[in-house]
């Protein structure tokens, strides 16, 4: 949708609905009208604005049964809408979703529904807030929340902000697939302290596909996985008020190819890895495997914490990482339960890049029992040199390239299970080809 049909749709918004959005003049040479249409689905009818000859369709409630958005229209999301168990929404390429923020506007698949949105680089598919151009912040509307049926430790739960129940038995459960998606301005405050994530992943199996993802300045976590089997491939996350990647309660899927850039105006961990607060020996025990994986924190903030956090009993597997730029410490392992998967093999990470995080590459932000994080590491081919990334730290034109120094560093080769690809590069970028530019966004308002 154009600058000029959005803020026209905001305007009609106003006189037809009646709810509290900000209002943008419209030109006297756009053509609008309005309608009320009856929806091509088993749903109730919808509102359906006309502006400028485009067809914007308010989308409320429940989705029960298959339904597909189609390019040539735009969406509002008003409150909570959810996919429906059985149903199926399938977004084409370039559909532009709107959350109302006076209506907290979030899209959350239940335990067994799907979401088909299958962009393109030169058509992604983007979610952001109905605020107008420049007024764009942080939490204006809800996100995307999916919920799925594969394992957690704390069995079946219930989603943060209301999103719903899941957790199942079913390791390789599809929620569909997430192809060139954009989150934007999302994660909006539902109470104090209580604020969603720009994409939530709760208890997704790994029959799920997520491919080429951008979460881009959220009010809480960029993206997290609340146990479950999911992997992501190519997911960017900037800007987020709180973790760039976070995950709890037994997640143990796989990623590669991640890039985090965080703003020091408010900002936390690059990754924030857990297994159980409640019980950190709990099981099935978090325990990602992650190659290749750039962490940008902001040296030039008064936030932007640590790179990698591991805590709270997670194993893992982390290798072929750049970290850097952090105001606290590049690598802590906190608590007694993570150094206990450290020192048993349980927890690596190595062939990777930390450098000038401002408390230290590696140490204890704590001193919480005396690990000591610098041997640990020394002794996984880790290394501290610049790898000369070309502007990691540019919120408007940002580069993750990595240079020669990152070069100098021998990669460790991922496993050759059909989701890794071999590569032989360190950081999430590879220095031929920059997945990051073209499809994405760094517009802060």
């Amino acid at each position: 949708m154009s600058k000029i049909r959005f803020k026209l749709f905001q305007s009609m918004l106003i006189a037809l609905a009646g709810f509290a959005t900000v209002f943008v003049g419209c030109g006297a040479d756009d053509d609008v009208t309005t309608d009320a249409a009856t929806a091509e689905t088993a749903e109730a009818t919808e509102e359906i604005i006309t502006v400028g000859g485009r067809t914007v369709v308010v989308l409320t409630d429940k989705i029960a049964a298959d339904r597909t958005l189609s390019a040539d229209k735009d969406y509002l999301l008003r409150g909570a809408v959810f996919v429906e168990p059985g149903a199926t929404l399938t977004i084409e390429p370039g559909v532009n979703i709107y959350g109302e923020g006076a209506s907290q506007g979030t899209l959350i698949i239940a335990r067994g529904g799907k979401l088909m949105a299958e962009g393109t680089a030169n058509a992604p598919i983007v979610m952001s807030s109905d605020a107008p151009d420049g007024s764009h912040a942080r939490g204006q509307w809800g996100g995307l929340i999916i919920n799925g049926n594969a394992p957690t430790n704390q069995g079946e739960t219930f989603g943060e902000g209301d999103t719903g129940a899941f957790g199942g038995n079913n390791p390789a459960d599809s929620s569909g697939i997430l192809r060139y998606v954009r989150v934007e301005f999302a994660g909006i405050e539902f109470s104090p302290d209580n604020e969603l994530n720009g994409i939530a992943l709760q208890g997704v199996g790994s029959g799920t596909i997520i491919e080429h993802v951008q979460v881009h300045m959220n009010q809480d976590d960029g993206i997290e996985m609340f146990g479950g089997t999911v992997n992501l491939k190519y997911a960017l996350v900037t800007g987020a008020r709180d973790d760039s990647f976070d995950w709890t309660d037994g997640w143990n899927g796989k990623g590669q190819f991640w890039v985090a850039q965080q703003y020091g105006d408010d900002a936390d961990n690059g990754f924030e890895a857990d297994n159980s607060s409640k019980n950190n020996e709990a099981t099935p025990r978090s325990n990602a495997t992650i190659y290749n994986v750039t962490l940008i924190g902001d040296p030039g903030g008064p936030e932007s914490d640590t790179g990698m956090l591991i805590r709270e009993g997670a194993a893992g597997t982390y290798a072929n990482f750049i970290v850097t730029g952090f105001n606290k410490m590049g690598l802590d392992l906190n608590t007694a339960a993570t150094h206990a998967q450290a020192k048993s093999g349980a927890l690596v990470v190595k062939n990777s890049i930390f450098f000038e995080n401002k408390k230290g590459n590696f140490g204890d932000e704590k001193d919480d029992d005396g690990f000591d994080e610098a041997s640990w590491a020394a002794g996984n081919d880790n290394d501290e040199k610049d790898p000369g990334l070309r502007a990691p730290f540019n919120k408007t034109a940002p580069d993750f390239t990595p240079g020669a120094g990152a070069a100098g560093v021998a990669p460790a080769k991922p496993p050759a299970d059909g989701f890794f690809q071999q590569v032989n590069f360190i950081g999430g970028v590879d220095p031929a080809s920059n997945w990051t530019t073209g499809w994405t966004t760094s517009a802060q308002y």
